[in-house]
């Protein structure tokens, strides 16, 4: 008896149920996080103007003495509070920042007095968000792209569309190199047809779109789990097994026995918590109550002269004062665009000396491409050119994941059948041959451990598929 011949056309039909299944039931997440993505691209330029009072600075002249102008904010928050962090004005116009952590804001939050540098003039006081330092308006987009205003749950929104993006669009390239191996003319693939109509027209804009914008949303997807809670801890672990961690700067005075843990690592351990940098430095701890000129907050100008007799060297800075008695300043470069200036240095209130310093410079190349991931992700390591090309392509995944909506529709029945579009026919994995069946189960296993969202909605994609097959043969 003759041997049956392998199966065949088992990939493709199987790439595309999940890419329909996948877009259909994970479409509305991504498309909030595309949206909400592409109003954070664009929104530092809006924060300038909305908050121009606050930012630039009323008066021109030399800058007062740091010192002067904490005092004037601390004159306006009371003697009681504590400054968490200083940010001096970063050029010639722009107000300095004082910063008080404040019980009564959430995680990540401080209350920032913005100073005149040349008066000490109090011209604002806001609440600021992450390491970024962005402001009300800002920090209401980046929650809303973050986590829907909804606290730790509404993380699992943005993990679940990250996680399911990268899948969704290597499933949409794998069905566009199918079309292309079918099509005479393969340049048609790369622009859309607009002399077609009805669905064919809806299609080649979703695929020739999608073509354009994939490296991109693999990217966003990719560098948006390292945020996630689930997925991004199991990629911490995945860099640590590595070796591919990231050095910090102590804060421990080398008289000190015990180290200071509050301190945050100056590296990009900072951006993971941010998208403001999506979270960031947070409320600091409070400044030590020391004794002397140069161990109080007083003494911040000496100490940030010795910073930047040191490694510090760029004007856009964040200074925070000891969390005790046994701790060093931390003067840390904030400039995420390229060239990267993240450098950082402890520095000894009483002997003004530099104890432990970090060099952008000098960190391994995991380090700097994990940096400068989450600085092209956040729209700053290019400027303007970066937050253009963040905003066409969430403005563009947008749009393919209306048009695939549009599809859904366009091939519902037109005579008594369902309202909407039937999903691909079933049955792909079944004439699949055993090693590809072993393939499939072995990837999907993989990418659940590795992204436990897409694991466990893949099983609840299964079972519903499941259900409605048994219903659909029940009819």
């Amino acid at each position: 008896m003759p041997e049956s011949p392998a199966p065949r056309h088992w990939l493709g039909p199987l790439l595309l149920r999940l890419h329909f299944y996948a877009a259909l039931l994970v479409g509305p997440f991504l498309l909030v996080s595309a949206a909400s993505g592409a109003l954070y691209a664009v929104s530092p330029q809006v924060e300038q103007l909305v908050y121009a009072d606050e930012l630039e600075a009323r008066t021109e002249g030399p800058a007062l003495p740091l010192a002067q102008q904490v005092a004037a904010a601390q004159e306006l928050v009371g003697e009681g509070a504590q400054v968490s962090a200083v940010r001096p004005a970063p050029e010639p116009g722009d107000t300095t920042r004082v910063m008080y952590a404040d019980p009564s804001l959430g995680e990540s939050e401080s209350r920032a007095i913005m100073v005149d540098p040349a008066t000490a003039e109090i011209q604002g006081d806001l609440t600021v968000y992450g390491t970024s330092g962005s402001l009300p308006l800002r920090s209401w987009i980046d929650q809303l792209h973050r986590n829907l205003h909804l606290g730790e749950a509404g993380r699992l929104y943005s993990e679940l569309s990250a996680s399911w993006l990268g899948v969704i669009a290597v499933a949409g390239l794998g069905l566009w190199v199918r079309r292309a191996r079918r099509s005479r003319r393969k340049r048609d693939l790369l622009r859309p047809d607009l002399h077609a109509r009805g669905y064919r027209r809806t299609l080649s804009l979703h695929s020739s779109v999608g073509v354009w914008v994939l490296l991109g949303a693999l990217f966003l997807g990719a560098t948006g789990i390292t945020w996630s809670r689930y997925g991004g801890g199991n990629v911490g672990v995945v860099r640590e097994a590595l070796g591919f961690t990231t050095a910090s700067v102590s804060t421990e005075l080398p008289e000190s026995e015990q180290a200071v843990e509050g301190e945050e690592p100056a590296s990009e351990e900072a951006g993971h918590g941010e998208h403001g940098e999506h979270g960031g430095h947070g409320a600091a701890a409070p400044a030590a109550e020391q004794k002397g000129p140069s161990g109080g907050i007083e003494a911040i100008d000496d100490v940030l002269a010795a910073g930047r007799a040191d490694v510090i060297d760029t004007g856009r800075i964040e200074i925070r004062p000891p969390a005790d008695a046994g701790s060093a300043w931390v003067i840390e470069e904030i400039q995420r665009s390229y060239p990267t200036k993240v450098d950082a240095v402890a520095v000894d209130g009483e002997s003004l000396e530099v104890v432990d310093r970090y060099v952008f410079a000098e960190a391994d190349i995991a380090s700097k491409l994990t940096r400068w991931g989450i600085d092209l992700h956040m729209g700053v390591l290019f400027g303007v050119v970066n937050q253009l090309v963040l905003f066409a392509i969430a403005s563009a995944l947008v749009a393919m994941i209306v048009w695939g909506y549009m599809m859904w529709w366009q091939r519902r029945p037109t005579r008594g059948g369902a309202g909407v579009g039937r999903p691909p026919h079933r049955g792909a994995l079944r004439r699949a041959p055993w090693w590809g069946v072993a393939l499939v189960l072995l990837t999907a296993g993989a990418a659940g451990l590795l992204l436990p969202l897409v694991g466990a909605s893949l099983v609840v994609f299964v079972v519903l598929d499941a259900v409605v097959g048994r219903v659909r043969a029940g009819r």
